[in-house]
This record gives C-alpha cells, structure tokens and sequence, in this order.
C-alpha cells in the first residue's frame, strides 16, 4: 500500500468522555474511549476496524469525521487537518467523507420517500445542477439495486436490506472519495449481507470509492477488507494485510477473536481461545498492556509497560503488533502463566 496515495492519516487520535459527578455536575472522570491510535488509509483500499463492542472502533470512525468532536489528536484528509477546520470549513470536506450507518431506519427521515431523502442530500452540499437532480436520484437507485417505481416510497415500505442500499445511495450523492461503513450488514440476514458486501464492492470498483470499515464480524472482514486494525479497550493491538494477519496473526487477542469464527470445514476447525473474565473498564483501563488481565500469556512485564506497536522479526513489513511477547508466542517457546 506503500506506493499509493495516503488519502487519510490518523495520529494519536484520543476520544475521552466526560463523566459529571457531584451537586455543580463537575467532571469527575473521563471513558477513555480512544485512546492514542494512530494508522493511514490509502486511496482505494478497504481498511476494516475490528473488536469486541465497546473496544472504540465506532467511537473511532465518528471522531475522524468529527461527528464527536475528538479530545485531540490528528486527522489530515487530503494533507488537511480537518480538526483545525471551524464548522464552515469542514462543511466543504463533509462532501468527501461519508458515513453509512448501522440502522438505516434511524438514520433516514421516515416522514421523506426515497426521493426526498436523496435530492435533500444533493441540495445541501449542491453536488448536481437542479435540473439534473431528478434523473440522478433514479439513476442512483438503480445502482444500488432499487426499482424507480420505489421512489416515492417511504422507509417503512422497504426492508432492513433495502433500507440499507437507501443509505448507501445517500452516500453516493455527493461523489465522496471516503466511505466509514460503521456496522453496515450487522443488522442484516446472512444471505442479505453477502448482497450489500458485493454491491459495496462493485461501488468501489466504479466509483473509485476508499473504506473505513468498521465491524465485529471477522467472517464479513474477510471477505472485503485489504487490511485489517484490531482494537481492544481503545487501542490498536494489531495491524496488517488481510492475508498476514489470517495466517500469521501475532497478537494473543487476534488469535482469541479469530478462533472464535465458526467453520464448516472440520478438517481445518480451529481449536477455540476462551478468554477469562470480562472487557476492563474505560474510565480506568489496567497498566501496562490493557490485555495482559485477559491474556494466558502475561509476564510482570506486560502489567508494567504499555506494548510498542512494532514490527516484529521475520515479518512482512507494515505488520505490527502491540505485544511484548510475540516473537516468542508465535514461536511457541512462550509458555503459559496463570494470571495473578
């Protein structure tokens, strides 16, 4: 990826949510949603975020494209850090990024049809001339494979899988170079979801799209993503190609999430990781390596000293993990401790 355009580059990026307490509601504490992540997205390319929920990979997508408005860190679009950019400024570049959301029925105005849904988005950042508007609509929801007859429909007339193409056409009216898809076939059947993937696909192909792709299905990452982040507790563990990180994953966490995906080949079937206890709290995540209260590989070390993200010896370049250890557990010379 090295060799293609960095369209985003996201820097020690931090998202901390205020926590009022006492009789004058002052802050007390702060969820540390996000907490120092830092990674590049390259033009056309899929880069899909994955986790347990509550890990900070939405919280992630919504700050970059300032929805939350981040506690610091940066984000350069274009070589532009839109954090530096007041509301008039970054309005110019909403055109560029674009979201599809989880729930498209909470996401689409159910008192518009379909038409109105889509000509409203192009009035706002007046991407068409008006005269074009009409046609443009019918035209984009053909592409994404809705009849013309279902233009003045309203959102209640159509399915959760229909609903979603509605919210893919909105994206597209606009022309944006960037896409965040935060759990956009999470909500939908297995069959259906296969149908939105490839269509998100075709739609890259042809419109020259980029994705953020956020979700908690390994399976689905699969299947459309070039290279994949896995978060945990705010922070990235570990960063490669989709082939590298399936094949030659370094990080005790990876290797737990990946063994959890179901397999109908018995012959490969990987034997299953269960983690012990439960996801730490944000408001006051462990020392050290924020796995190592989860992790049957953790030393003094790990409970002392937060991991480098690195690369580690004998790995493809761009490869990076956050562990002490994985050198040796990859070698299998690590042998298991009890947590204390």
């Amino acid at each position: 990826m090295n060799n293609q355009k960095q369209l985003l580059k996201v820097r020690d990026l931090k998202q901390h949510f205020p926590i009022k307490g006492g009789v004058f509601g002052k802050t007390v504490n702060h969820v540390k949603a996000v907490d120092g992540v830092s990674f590049d997205v390259y033009e056309g390319e899929t880069l899909s975020i994955v986790g347990e929920s509550g890990c900070g990979k939405s919280t992630t997508g919504r700050a970059i494209l300032r929805l939350d408005e981040p506690t610091s860190g940066e984000v350069e679009f274009n070589g532009t850090n839109i954090l530096e950019l007041k509301k008039k400024e970054m309005n110019k570049f909403r055109k560029d990024m674009q979201i599809i959301f989880q729930d498209p029925y909470a996401s689409i105005n159910p008192r518009q049809t379909v038409r109105q849904v889509l000509t409203e988005a192009m009035e706002i950042q007046n991407s068409y001339p008006k005269t074009e508007r009409k046609e443009k609509v019918l035209e984009l929801m053909e592409r994404v494979g809705l009849g013309p007859h279902q233009a003045d429909r309203f959102p209640h007339e159509f399915s959760g899988g229909q609903r979603q193409r509605i919210g893919i056409a909105r994206a597209l009216t606009v022309d944006p170079k960037l896409i965040i898809a935060d759990e956009a076939v999470s909500a939908l059947d297995v069959s259906i979801q296969a149908q939105v993937i490839n269509l998100l696909k075709e739609l890259q192909r042809d419109y020259n799209l980029t994705y953020l792709f956020i979700s908690h299905d390994l399976g689905v990452v699969r299947h459309i993503s070039d290279r994949i982040i896995v978060m945990y507790l705010g922070k990235i563990v570990e960063i490669a190609d989709k082939k590298s990180l399936f094949d030659n994953n370094m990080h005790p966490y990876t290797k737990a999430l990946l063994s959890a995906i179901p397999s109908t080949d018995m012959e490969k079937k990987r034997e299953r990781i269960l983690l012990k206890g439960d996801v730490p709290s944000p408001i006051d995540p462990p020392q050290g390596c924020r796995f190592h209260t989860r992790c049957p590989f953790a030393t003094e070390l790990c409970r002392t000293e937060v991991p480098e993200l690195r690369n580690a010896d004998g790995m493809q370049e761009g490869h990076l993990s956050a562990c002490h250890h994985m050198e040796a557990i990859r070698s299998g010379e690590h042998k298991q401790t009890v947590n204390a």
